[in-house]
């Protein structure tokens, strides 16, 4: 059983491979160089999302492993992140301009990067990369470091490079990639259906 089937979510009803297939793991391979290609596709998926108006809120900070920008990343994580994620071949800081130009509040600036960050794993995924995406750092660490205003609001890091060997991890690595997935149900999230 190759990884892919061994983390396949078990859906009620048949949904994309692509999204029956991803899962945020924690083991990437270190070694592993990633193409720009597949990065810069998996970031043009991200350029497509949509958002309230048009406005396009997100902004993208792309670490390669090896480079200054990602250890800077590296060095935002918090805690347990910090003791997997350097291995990914990438960190992207997924950043939300809250208000535009005139101070106005852009109110889906959050939302509508959160759909881009969405299609960026989708496509990461379907590009044969492994992605997770991240809440577990230290905001003002990156605005300080890339020297942010206040209106660009650092909102997810995701790790992405491919997916590495699980023996060559530690137990408690191991036995977090090992978790059964599991959803609610339909009938847990769905409030009304008429």
């Amino acid at each position: 059983m190759n990884i892919l089937t061994a983390h396949r979510a078990q859906t009620d009803y048949p949904i994309f491979d692509v999204l029956a297939e991803r899962w945020s793991t924690r083991i990437f391979d270190e070694h592993h160089e990633l193409a720009d290609t597949a990065l810069n596709t998996a970031l043009e998926a991200a350029r497509w999302a949509p958002s309230a108006n048009n406005t396009q809120p997100w902004h993208v900070l792309v670490g390669k492993r090896g480079t200054s920008t990602h250890q800077t990343i590296f060095e935002s994580l918090l805690g347990f992140n910090q003791e997997w994620a350097g291995d990914a071949a990438a960190l992207v800081v997924f950043l939300a301009k809250v208000q535009d130009d005139t101070g106005q509040e852009l109110r889906w600036a959050l939302y509508d990067t959160g759909q881009a960050a969405a299609y960026f794993t989708i496509q990461a995924q379907a590009e044969d990369l492994a992605t997770h995406q991240m809440g577990g750092f230290r905001k003002k660490h990156l605005m300080t470091a890339f020297g942010l205003t206040p209106s660009l609001v650092p909102v997810s890091v995701v790790a992405v490079g491919n997916h590495g060997d699980p023996e060559t991890k530690s137990e408690d690595l191991q036995k977090r990639e090992n978790q059964t997935r599991t959803r609610r149900g339909l009938s847990e999230i769905v409030l009304r259906y008429e």
